[in-house]
């Protein structure tokens, strides 16, 4: 079992930018950790922690993935609907493969927690 708590993260590694996992950078530096807690990026199915710094940035969602915010703060932006939702500590959502978003990291730390089909992470 892995507890999941709200401002409690174990460790992260260090994944680079968000542009090494195929987002465009639109302000800020986009530096992004995590960390696999079932399965790997190449495994049918993961979870994971994930972190962000203060940015923005537009991606398009290469899994289908359940996520819960353990810590910060972000508004996302599903591009297609125009439908924007600011999500904090204890807010979590589910996006479908394929769906362009627009992230924009209000605090820095940002913390989530994430269930995904193909958790397939870029080189760093």
């Amino acid at each position: 079992m892995f507890a999941l708590k709200v401002n409690s993260v174990p460790s992260l590694d260090d994944w680079g930018t968000v542009a090494n996992l195929g987002s465009t950078i639109l302000e800020g530096d986009g530096k992004a950790s995590g960390l696999f807690t079932i399965g790997a990026p190449e495994a049918p199915l993961g979870a994971a922690y994930f972190a962000v710094s203060k940015s923005k940035f537009r991606m398009v969602y290469p899994f289908t993935e359940h996520a819960l915010v353990v810590e910060g703060e972000a508004t996302l932006t599903n591009e297609t609907t125009g439908e924007a939702v600011t999500f904090k500590a204890g807010d979590g959502w589910t996006v479908e493969k394929g769906t362009p978003v627009l992230w924009d990291v209000k605090s820095p730390p940002f913390r989530k927690t994430l269930y995904g089909r193909r958790l397939i992470v870029r080189g760093s």
